[in-house]
């Protein structure tokens, strides 16, 4: 195990800056997600640990050591790529066996850690098939049984499940994460799924056009995102967005959402603004999370109309998708609650979990 280091890391390919001034710090044994699009640049940052491709500059550590120019044989890292790279000739014995092998193993050094590794993956009864008598989980099993033989200080993992079905996807990243728990790895995985990075990292570093926006645990990022692109990202459905001007009413304020309706503030998140500074008369952006908002079939004080023009079972509950005007909304609510197609709604938008993000920076004041 070992901690991983990242100064200033910058990527530029011609001309172009993938990757830029990434600072990050993963701790021995943590299991870190880089999330975000595709083109962000996580993959890119994943690859020059790896040493597949040099930083433009900065600088990288694994462990104490700075990394730069080591190749990539010498770091000691095993990666876990989206195809899973695996030998279609050899058994899943000789698949997991080969890195070994090249490492100029001894005979009983090579068969303590493939059992040792095809037992903690429950794949022993696998060994002497090939990967084209495997299923898709299995071979993903596999293919980490490969990096595993290893017992490198990092593990590295670049959209391992893509490949899988929904199902199998949720089954095998809970098994990743106990896996990572037992053997306690430093592990750096990319995804652009939140449903991964939710389920599996200790901290989350999510990235957008080769910048990191904010590193913290999950549920941090979720409930208190940095930006307004972090909270648009992290999370399923996203989180509803409405653009306005900010005004006073009696001792609170309220969101004039540009003549579409008005939003009255929760007395908490008005409280919170005013000791942020004068923001009444300026432009923001409110953003509310699908659970927050009070579904109703009857009008209430405050509530805003909306008309129903969709909805999907989620089992225990659902989410109503409706629209007012020109603006879209998404909310959450019981699988008992009952409406249809263009039926009028009311939602209660007023959340003391709330956030209000300043329209120039698209920084989360609230």
């Amino acid at each position: 195990m070992a901690k991983v280091t990242l100064r200033n890391i910058t990527m530029i390919f011609k001309d172009t800056p993938a990757v830029k001034d990434v600072n990050l710090e993963v701790s021995n044994g943590e299991f870190l997600v880089l999330l975000g699009p595709s083109g962000c640049g996580k993959t890119t940052t994943l690859r020059m640990i790896a040493g597949l491709e040099k930083p433009t500059s900065g600088e990288i550590y694994i462990g104490d050591e700075l990394v730069n120019d080591l190749p990539p044989k010498d770091r000691d890292v095993a990666m876990v790529f989206q195809n899973y790279a695996l030998y279609p000739h050899m058994t899943v014995h000789e698949n997991l066996a080969f890195p070994l092998k090249m490492r100029k193993f001894s005979k009983e050094e090579i068969e303590l850690r493939v059992k040792r590794a095809a037992d903690i993956l429950e794949i022993s009864n696998l060994l002497k098939r090939r990967p084209k008598q495997l299923s898709g989980g299995q071979r993903q099993r596999v293919a980490l049984g490969r990096s595993l033989v290893r017992e490198p200080k990092v593990f590295l993992m670049d959209e391992p499940l893509s490949n899988l079905d929904a199902k199998l996807r949720v089954q095998t990243r809970i098994e990743i994460k106990a896996l990572q728990r037992k053997i306690g790895t430093t592990t750096i995985y990319v995804t652009h799924d939140q449903s991964e990075a939710m389920t599996l990292a200790d901290r989350v570093a999510v990235m957008k056009d080769g910048m990191v926006q904010q590193v913290a645990p999950p549920t941090v990022v979720y409930s208190h995102p940095a930006n307004k692109f972090v909270a648009g990202f992290m999370g399923s459905p996203s989180i509803n967005l409405f653009d306005g001007v900010l005004m006073e009413k009696g001792s609170g304020l309220i969101l004039d959402t540009y003549g579409q309706f008005m939003i009255p503030l929760d007395p908490a998140v008005s409280e919170s603004l005013k000791k942020q500074g004068d923001y009444v008369g300026k432009s923001v952006a409110y953003g509310i999370r699908a659970e927050d908002i009070g579904v109703n079939l009857a009008q209430s004080d405050g509530a805003v109309n909306f008309t129903v023009y969709g909805s999907e079972l989620m089992g225990a509950e659902q989410f109503i998708y409706a629209m007012s005007g020109k603006v879209n909304i998404v909310a959450r609510a019981p699988m008992t609650f009952s409406s249809t197609l263009q039926q009028e709604i009311w939602m209660d938008l007023s959340s003391p979990n709330a956030h209000i993000f300043d329209s120039e920076s698209g920084k989360c004041v609230v």
